[in-house]
């Protein structure tokens, strides 16, 4: 088996700009340009005694550093912001696709990268903040959610051949605990066992197997949204509209008459 290759600083960089979205890998490209060349332009502090040589040697090859890195530094996250434009864009354009096609057929043919994107996406539009952690096609937290300054971990399962385990969801339960979440998400384009469902319950974990995840996507892009989301929250119930005179406008007032009116007397007697 071939040994992955380490991309290096520079691919390091430019992962944290696509890992990143757009409008903050831009805005953190021009802070890191505005550090590094104020450091860049100091100048060299002198070595004015001997003991001081080791010392002037290193300021200046953190200078030369300084110097190079505002630049390049800047640069990489900034074409990583990019592709993270690209892949929100695409990412958009998938989402609106599926969610135009019928709810049985809007998860098939999807790569498990696409997948956990169509995911991702749905979230966003249910309010929360997104982000990929790119651990893989099967193995740890693959989304991570913010919204009211809440956490929520999100596992995906591109499974259809088999239903996801109990284990599947014990280990974001873990995973929860471990780093403090409010929440969590196991999304499946299958089904969940017996068990999983079981495990689930009252530990605001919320398992969404197709059928939901399909209607999530509906909802989501129809306008509807979901009930408790940022975006639309759920609205208080109407008020029974009050009934007014056909003659003078006036709101009518129901009184009770005769038998009515004591047996609602005898009633609130009872209840004393």
């Amino acid at each position: 088996m071939a040994r992955k290759r380490n991309p290096g600083l520079a691919g390091d960089i430019f992962a944290l700009g696509a890992a990143l979205p757009w409008w903050l890998s831009l805005p953190l490209a021009a802070i890191v340009y505005g550090i590094l060349h104020q450091i860049a332009t100091q100048p060299a502090p002198p070595a004015t005694a001997p003991g001081q040589a080791g010392a002037a040697v290193a300021t200046q090859f953190l200078l030369v550093l300084a110097r190079l890195g505002q630049y390049v530094i800047p640069l990489f996250l900034a074409l990583g912001a990019l592709v993270s434009l690209m892949k929100r864009q695409q990412t958009k354009a998938v989402f609106r696709q599926r969610s135009r096609q019928p709810a049985n057929t809007a998860l098939d043919g999807l790569s498990w990268v696409a997948f956990e994107r169509l995911v991702g996406e749905a979230f966003r539009q249910r309010g929360y903040s997104v982000a990929e952690t790119h651990s893989g096609a099967d193995g740890g937290v693959d989304l991570r959610l913010v919204r009211n300054r809440e956490r929520f971990l999100v596992q995906c399962k591109h499974w259809r051949a088999q239903k996801v385990p109990v284990e599947v969801v014990r280990e974001l339960y873990g995973a929860m605990a471990a780093e403090g979440a409010a929440g969590g998400f196991v999304v499946t384009s299958g089904e969940f066992t017996a068990p999983a469902q079981r495990f689930a319950r009252g530990r605001n974990i919320e398992l969404l197997d197709r059928t939901a995840l399909s209607a999530m996507i509906t909802a989501a892009q129809s306008g509807s949204g979901s009930a408790g989301s940022a975006e639309n929250p759920p609205q208080a119930p109407a008020s029974p509209a009050v009934p007014t005179c056909p003659q003078c406008g006036a709101a009518m007032v129901r009184r009770l008459v005769g038998h009515a009116a004591n047996e609602v007397t005898l009633r609130a007697t009872v209840l004393v």
